[in-house]
């Protein structure tokens, strides 16, 4: 009789360690929004691919005005984009807001690199929606830019943000970003 109430007592004691950790592995369950400009389709490709490899849902912004090529020709100064990019206080208006921000822990933050920058509209973006206490992740495209100076530059725009060092997603391979988000 006693060793089988020391059975039993053994028994409850490890389904509840059991249960206990499940739990626990329940609430360690993060949730990832992959949230991106793209102007030609370029970042969205992108942007697609990253969600699908880290499981993220997608959140499109989108400027309340869509630009047309003229406002994309950045050799011309007059053009809306160089206006835009030309005044560090430009913000863009978008269209829509994120449904349930407040659900997710991981937000990717993706542009096209303008002027070796991120465009403007991401800072309307990062301003329209409160980041605190979640884990930013810039990632961009770019013919011949690297990351580093439009990441560095929104760190300094909002240091009280959580930034993970972002990467140029161009023609990047499902392993590749596979290998990224494991080392962050």
């Amino acid at each position: 009789m006693k060793r089988i109430t020391i059975i039993i007592c053994a028994l409850t004691a490890i389904c509840m360690t059991i249960c206990a950790q499940q739990k626990q592995k329940e609430y360690k369950k993060t949730k990832t929004l992959v949230a991106y400009f793209s102007a030609t389709g370029v970042t969205k490709a992108a942007a697609e691919k990253l969600a699908e490899v880290t499981g993220s849902d997608i959140y499109v912004i989108q400027p309340k005005v869509p630009y047309t090529d003229a406002d994309l020709n950045w050799h011309n100064k007059k053009s809306r984009s160089s206006v835009e990019m030309a005044d560090p206080t430009s913000r863009p208006a978008i269209k829509g807001k994120v449904e349930k921000l407040n659900d997710y822990d991981t937000v990717f933050i993706g542009y096209p690199i303008w002027w070796n920058t991120a465009p403007r509209i991401i800072n309307t973006f990062i301003e329209a929606n409160n980041l605190k206490g979640k884990t930013v992740v810039p990632f961009c495209t770019s013919g011949s830019s690297s990351i580093k100076n439009s990441a560095e530059e929104l760190k300094k725009a909002y240091p009280s943000l959580k930034w993970k060092d972002g990467k140029r997603l161009n023609g990047i391979s499902k392993k590749e970003l596979q290998s990224w988000i494991k080392g962050m």
